[in-house]
């Protein structure tokens, strides 16, 4: 994910002293870095809408010694922060699976200053990801997950430059740019994949996790057959492409 982090700081631009607000922060990763450029003076606002990835997000600005991060569980559809109090946004992967984005994207321009920016990152089409959507099909294919229903929040939900430039726009924001970003994720195996979608947040992790003994070797396999595609030396390499956006 190294290359969209790096986008979305390089684009945010954060100052010293500056407050930036994070939504869906997760592990807080990407806002960590910006409290880093902060400095004392400053604030990151580390937010999820789950109890449980601000715990995890707690304990790991503890082991960094942050001391200049608020975590916060925060509704990004109902942001309880006054209009104007924040100088950046930052959301990675967090919009597209929104049950109303547009109303979030209205509530994070609401909270900026003016000039204010939002930096954002959602996953492009299914068709430039397949290290995810190979294993979503499969899931379908196999009867473990339902099909995808068009407007639903999905990791697809926002995947074109038109959709994510009307959402902002619609918002209110009036300088939007977007940018395509092409990522790589290298594995050493089936196993290794499997090991890694089960561990990570999100509705494809859960269904893994239910799954039989029986199950997961008939999803082994079909996957196994899927990704001879992307063959490398060490393992197999699955390509990604995320559509990032600036906004103010």
């Amino acid at each position: 994910m190294a290359p969209v982090r790096e986008w979305m700081l390089t684009e945010l631009a954060p100052r010293a002293g500056d407050t930036v607000l994070e939504l869906a922060a997760g592990a807080g990763d990407t806002g960590f870095e910006a409290a880093a450029i902060l400095g004392e003076r400053g604030r990151l606002i580390s937010t999820d809408f789950a109890p449980a990835m601000v715990d995890v997000a707690r304990r790991r600005g503890l082991e960094l010694g942050l001391g200049n991060v608020d975590f916060r569980v925060l509704d990004a559809e109902r942001i309880e922060l006054e209009a104007g109090s924040v100088d950046g946004v930052l959301c990675r992967f967090g919009y597209m699976l929104m049950a109303d984005p547009a109303a979030a994207l209205a509530e994070t321009r609401r909270v900026l200053h003016p000039g204010g920016r939002l930096a954002l990152a959602v996953w492009g089409p299914p068709e430039r990801n397949p290290w995810m959507a190979i294993l979503a099909r499969v899931l379908v294919e196999q009867g473990h997950a339902p099909p995808s229903q068009p407007g639903a929040p999905s990791p697809f939900s926002m995947g074109s430059e038109e959709r994510v430039r009307a959402l902002l726009e619609d918002a209110g924001f009036a300088s939007v740019r977007t940018a395509e970003v092409p990522v790589r994720f290298a594995f050493g195996g089936v196993e290794d994949y499997l090991s890694f979608a089960s561990g990570t947040a999100g509705p494809a992790a859960l269904m893994l996790r239910g799954l039989s003994g029986a199950e997961v070797a008939a999803l082994r396999a079909r996957l196994g057959e899927t990704f001879d595609a992307f063959a490398s030396d060490a393992g197999f390499e699955l390509p990604g492409q995320a559509l990032t956006g600036v906004a103010c």
